[in-house]
């Protein structure tokens, strides 16, 4: 029973999808800290581009996944967080 600092890596399925899914605001973008037994919300915010509907390569998808792994902070190189946040917010602009 100990606090963690974490953060949490993203996975969109199938990964052909992930050029049109957007994320606006995550919670991924940044260390979160949980206290023993604490519950909380950790929002996310996005859209999928609607330019999606017309690209016949993702005709055959159904459904998106969006999925995450937290890991404590001190297991994670802040080098590939920084890029996926800055491929994360190229993406939405």
């Amino acid at each position: 029973d100990e606090a963690i600092t974490g953060v949490a890596t993203y996975n969109i399925a199938p990964a052909k999808a992930g050029i049109y899914f957007n994320k606006i605001q995550c919670f991924c973008f940044e260390e979160q800290r949980l206290n023993p037994r604490e519950d909380i919300d950790m929002p996310v915010f996005f859209f999928v581009d609607p330019e999606f509907l017309d690209d016949p390569r993702m005709r055959d998808v159904t459904s998106i996944t969006l999925s995450y792994t937290f890991f404590r902070a001190e297991d994670v190189d802040p080098a590939i967080l920084q890029r996926q946040a800055a491929s994360a917010w190229t993406l939405a602009s």
